[in-house]
């Protein structure tokens, strides 16, 4: 009977002392977010439950499937839109614009809203999509 010799390698990758310190990092991790999260504790103020009586800075033009426009919600006239868009733009000069078109409408009608934003130099225009489902 052979007996085996303590020199023997040690070929097992033991992981236990990897494991521990990742479950330390993980609650060290854990205790600093949380810490930082909350900050200091103050008594906040109350504020009024009234809407705002300030108004609303950011203009939607909505083209719809046939072909109607909406500035916000009020319906227009190409002419009409460009009358509003300049009197709005003296009270005030810089102001963000939404153009909404209907995923049905003619693609003309988006390009006359978009050819007028940009005789009128408005610089601050966006495009509304709706998110991909997944």
């Amino acid at each position: 009977m052979q007996v085996q010799s303590e020199s023997k390698p040690y070929d097992d990758i033991n992981i236990t002392p990897m494991l521990d310190l990742a479950y330390v990092l993980l609650v060290i991790f854990i205790i600093m977010t949380t810490a930082t999260v909350q900050g200091m504790k103050v008594n906040l103020p109350k504020a009024s439950a009234a809407p705002s009586l300030a108004q609303q800075t950011t203009k939607a033009i909505t083209v719809a499937n046939d072909g109607k426009l909406f500035l916000d919600t009020i319906p227009v006239t190409l002419p009409e839109l460009e009358q509003r868009l300049v009197q709005q733009r003296s009270l005030t000069p810089e102001f963000p614009i939404v153009v909404r078109g209907d995923a049905q409408t003619q693609y003309q009608n988006v390009v006359d809203v978009l050819d007028m934003l940009g005789r009128l130099n408005f610089t601050q225009v966006g495009m509304a999509t709706k998110p991909v489902a997944r």
